[in-house]
């Protein structure tokens, strides 16, 4: 099943003891509705373990059940804020973990007030150093996983106050495309030049590079050979309206506060 989530009021996807996540809402929902007894007793696996605040709109859970999957029956005992959009039946062999590839998008929001501007032209060419192959150790967790990972693309635009940063890659190590970012948005600032950006890919160099912040993370999509999903429509615009009643909510919410600094920068 592929699921999309915002998330903002979760402690991250993967199970927390006294804290609500995204799998602990799928696992409660799928235990009410007789799809599984225990995830470790139906061969559950997922696609990847995002991060307190990031959302999704393509994570993928799998596993084994001999129940008929009925998608709205299993929205209806899940947050709004959760959704399961699309689903299919896959090989018993079938692993998430093992994807052709994942797409990531990162919206970088710029501050209104803050005078800064970026050179994007000069974080366009830039981002074209992480394409291939690379040793990505300063820019994750230092830990025994081999740092080595593929960058298929990475595409940086603008929309109306913010930027976007599409990556695409086959697997990608811990906090790797928040500090990609943070790196890029340093380089169009001159903060850091081309040069220091390529040392970073140096194995035998050890650099700190913190991340940017995960709540402007998305996980788009996570494909897989030969493996088709069959979107829910119903799913899909039920999910779309919870999400635009809340961006509206936002958006008036930030209307009155940008106002009141105005007003007070006045004084």
């Amino acid at each position: 099943m592929k699921v999309g989530y915002i998330g903002d009021g979760f402690h991250g996807f993967q199970r927390q003891l006294n804290f609500q996540t995204v799998e602990g809402e799928l696992i409660k929902a799928f235990k009410k509705v007789d799809l599984m007894d225990a995830p470790e007793k139906s061969g559950y696996s997922i696609a990847g373990r995002t991060d307190r605040g990031v959302h999704a709109l393509g994570n993928v859970v799998s596993f084994d059940t001999d129940q008929n999957l009925i998608v709205n029956q299993i929205n209806d005992l899940l947050p709004q804020s959760i959704r399961i959009l699309a689903y299919t039946e896959v090989p018993s062999n079938f692993n998430p973990r093992f994807a052709m590839e994942r797409h990531y998008r990162y919206v970088f929001t710029q501050d209104p007030l803050s005078g800064s501007s970026f050179n994007i032209e000069k974080m366009k060419s830039a981002s074209k150093i992480f394409v291939g192959t690379h040793d990505f150790h300063n820019l994750s967790k230092k830990s025994e996983r081999s740092p080595v990972r593929t960058i298929k693309s990475i595409e940086i635009f603008e929309d109306p106050g913010c930027m976007v940063f599409d990556v695409v890659g086959q697997s990608f190590l811990w906090n790797m495309v928040r500090k990609m970012v943070n790196v890029l948005l340093m380089v169009g600032t001159d903060e850091m030049d081309v040069d220091e950006l390529e040392t970073l890919l140096n194995p035998s160099i050890n650099q700190i590079v913190l991340p940017a912040p995960p709540e402007n993370l998305i996980l788009m999509d996570v494909v897989y050979d030969g493996i088709e999903f069959k979107e829910d429509s119903y799913a899909k615009t039920k999910f779309l309206k919870s999400i635009h009643e809340e961006y509206l909510k936002k958006i008036r919410a930030a209307a009155v506060e940008m106002e009141i600094i105005r007003s007070l920068s006045l004084e």
